[in-house]
């Protein structure tokens, strides 16, 4: 084919995206919350396979990703490419963590939330505290075609987002975290996809050899914080999504309670302070990339607030916490 063909037949295969890419932002600047769906339906029900990079500062950390859906639901493996060996493999709603250099298997209730699903629930929420705003431009991410938009926080409870979505099939392939002055906090993005019927066979299988491997089984079940004595003061937006006791492992329960403004998620983390174990643990917060940490003693528990927020968010909620043992009874 001539040179100047291909040119124009790129050049019509482009216009025809921009011109999908208006459409659905025509459709979708009536109702933010529609496309934020579309967006989380492709994460959740696309066959895709590739290499994904977080990056926050100098630190960087790439993990294959292969995520699937066959008559048996969702399945899914995520392993880590760089440093300690680490391969995790979810079925629905169960996943099990493989620790090669410990020789463990890890059984926990899986979390679907990470990258390259947005969404946390339904979403109805979202648009009361996050402005979306089509930028009106496309990129090129690991060789495709995506469509530029953000998520600005309406105040500074939270992050913002950029984000970079398919033309195509809507998959989410880049998402940066930006901070109240527009600075980037950590991004991550595909650096290679392939979809469908591109995905090698056996994709999803364990590259380990688990046999003789010790097993860990952690579980958890429903908990009623506030029937303990527990009152919390969740940041304007943030609504509590569960209530649950985790099981760690031989006699170390820890109660969790998750918030959710749709976007974004905080848990707190309340286990019994050891003398014996605890002494040496610091309070005060920590901040690494989006996640910020606040931990402090209560009573006589420890309290941890972990969530992708600003410091100050986990710091107000950590220091609202109420133990109230009497109203247990």
């Amino acid at each position: 084919m001539p040179g100047w063909a291909r040119a124009g037949r790129r050049a019509g295969l482009c216009l025809g995206l921009a011109l999908s890419w208006a459409a659905a932002v025509g459709a979708a600047e009536a109702d933010p919350l529609a496309f934020l769906r579309q967006v989380q339906a492709a994460a959740r029900t696309l066959d895709y396979a590739g290499v994904t990079v977080y990056q926050q500062g100098r630190m960087l950390q790439a993990t294959h990703l292969v995520h699937q859906v066959d008559g048996t639901g969702e399945r899914e493996r995520q392993e880590v490419l760089d440093g300690s060996p680490q391969e995790c493999l979810r079925q629905n709603g169960m996943e099990q963590c493989l620790l090669p250099e410990h020789r463990l298997i890890v059984m926990r209730p899986a979390h679907s939330d990470h990258f390259p699903a947005l969404l946390l629930g339904e979403g109805e929420a979202v648009p009361r505290h996050y402005e979306w705003t089509p930028l009106g431009r496309t990129y090129r991410v690991a060789g495709r075609e995506c469509a530029v938009s953000e998520l600005r926080a309406r105040d500074a409870l939270r992050y913002s987002y950029r984000l970079c979505t398919d033309l195509q099939n809507h998959l989410l392939l880049k998402s940066q975290t930006l901070d109240a002055e527009g600075r980037l906090v950590d991004q991550v993005a595909f650096s290679s996809i392939h979809f469908g019927a591109d995905i090698p066979a056996g994709a999803l299988a364990s590259r380990w050899n688990t046999r003789d491997w010790r097993l860990r089984t952690e579980t958890s079940r429903p908990a009623n914080l506030a029937a303990q004595g527990w009152r919390f003061a969740p940041p304007a937006g943030f609504q509590p999504i569960a209530e649950l006791t985790r099981q760690m492992g031989a006699g170390h329960a820890v109660d969790q309670l998750v918030l959710s403004d749709g976007l974004a998620a905080i848990s707190i983390f309340i286990e019994t302070f050891d003398p014996k174990r605890d002494q040496s643990i610091r309070q005060g917060g920590l901040r690494q990339g989006a996640i910020s940490i606040y931990r402090m003693r209560l009573a006589s528990y420890w309290l941890t607030a972990v969530g992708e927020v600003p410091a100050q968010t986990v710091h107000d909620l950590a220091h609202a916490v109420q133990y109230l043992p009497q109203a247990a009874h």
